[in-house]
């Protein structure tokens, strides 16, 4: 399983371990929590731009389909339309990777998905959006 090194801020982490804490467990939670278990963690301003963090928008391609998608990455509330959960499979697979990148990981249903970077069109960090 390709599994590509993943930085994540340390904010993040904090929000997303609450949010854990709290989610009843599954596929999808059991692999957010090791995801984050050997991220390497870093502070607001030190994340590269090419990271893809929680409120970044960025274009994949799901690599089974081909399909592209531009995603939102966001906390469960504020999923919707061009928004993706982190909690959901693909937006667990998207934290932390960076652009260039793909990762292998368990979709609906136990269906691979193997989801590449293609761009990150914005990142709260490298906008100096800090939201802390």
């Amino acid at each position: 399983m390709n599994q590509p090194p993943i930085t994540v801020s340390r904010v993040d982490v904090q929000r997303i371990e609450a949010l854990l804490a709290q989610a009843a467990e599954n596929d999808v939670v059991d692999a957010l929590e090791q995801e984050l278990l050997r991220a390497t963690l870093v502070a607001p301003a030190e994340v590269p731009p090419q990271v893809v963090t929680m409120n970044s928008r960025v274009r994949c391609r799901e690599e089974v389909s081909g399909r592209e998608y531009t995603l939102t990455l966001v906390y469960p509330q504020e999923a919707g339309p061009g928004k993706v959960s982190v909690l959901a499979p693909i937006g667990a697979a998207l934290l932390g990777l960076s652009v260039g990148q793909s990762i292998d990981w368990p979709g609906p249903g136990g269906k691979p998905l193997q989801v590449s970077i293609l761009e990150i069109e914005y990142q709260p960090e490298a906008a100096g959006d800090f939201h802390l």
